[in-house]
């Protein structure tokens, strides 16, 4: 009993060791940038009916900034920023965005993204109607939205209006903004590329000037969470793995002290 008692402990040790030394991506990752903008791409050109006026969509530090700005503060709602472009981006007129949380540290962005893309079960384009939630997946699809900035965060202490106990928050800003004036997210029929201007790559139009990427030197004036999030990650990231690293020490020299100790008859 012993051994297997000793077994467990290391395991188990060993286990949260790997789980929580794991760190989220950061907004400048190129693996996670690349993974946001591979998925919502595949979505936006493969949408039925088909486009024929869908743009490519491209990564925008702005967006991303806003993004980790909203998912620092641990609520799962929408920015209440956003009817105020000015407070959000430093240049779009008008910024939309998705939301996705998860009880666990199971997270990808594909995972996110397709939870959002999978709304399409729930939308008629023909009557552009819902029969469930699917302003997420409209999001994604909206013809007009060439931007993204998506951002993940983890929240020990829970997130508000989903869970009390640590969770995952993963936000997807969008410009220009979709779901506007009941219209619906692109324009069909026609030929892939034949309502918009561009090269026509994979259904999608491509253009230098849209596919541009910008660095901004700027932060929300609402961002007040920037100063204790610093402290909150290495909280996370270093002195929980300290901890346990300490344990692990304190049960080896346990067991090489008092090799009897994990022995029960």
């Amino acid at each position: 009993m012993g051994s297997s008692v000793e077994t467990s402990l290391w395991a188990w040790i060993g286990l949260h060791l790997v789980l929580c030394s794991g760190s989220l991506p950061e907004i400048t990752d190129k693996e996670f940038i690349n993974e946001c903008l591979r998925e919502h791409n595949k979505a936006r050109s493969s949408v039925m009916p088909s486009a024929n006026n869908m743009l490519h969509m491209t990564w925008d530090e702005g967006l991303a900034i806003t993004a980790r700005a909203w998912a620092r503060r641990c609520i799962f709602d929408h920015n209440i920023y956003l009817k105020d472009a000015r407070r959000v981006h430093p240049t779009f007129s008008s910024v939309g965005e998705n939301i996705w949380t998860i009880s666990s540290q199971s997270f990808t962005p594909t995972r996110a993204i397709e939870s959002w893309v999978n709304e399409k079960n729930h939308y008629n384009y023909q009557r552009n109607t819902c029969t469930k939630v699917c302003g997420h997946y409209t999001q994604v699809v909206w013809a007009s939205s060439y931007k993204v900035g998506c951002a993940a965060h983890l929240c020990p202490d829970g997130i508000q209006h989903f869970i009390s106990s640590e969770g995952l928050l993963f936000v997807c800003n969008y410009a220009t903004a979709g779901n506007m004036n009941n219209e619906k997210p692109y324009e069909s029929p026609g030929a892939p590329c034949s309502g918009c201007e561009g090269t026509c790559v994979d259904s999608l139009c491509r253009s230098d000037e849209r596919d541009l990427e910008r660095s901004y030197s700027w932060a929300p004036d609402w961002d007040w969470a920037s100063a204790t999030s610093g402290s909150t990650y290495v909280s996370i990231l270093v002195s929980r793995p300290v901890a346990l690293a300490l344990t692990f020490i304190a049960a080896y020299a346990t067991r090489y002290f008092y090799p009897d100790v994990f022995c029960y008859e």
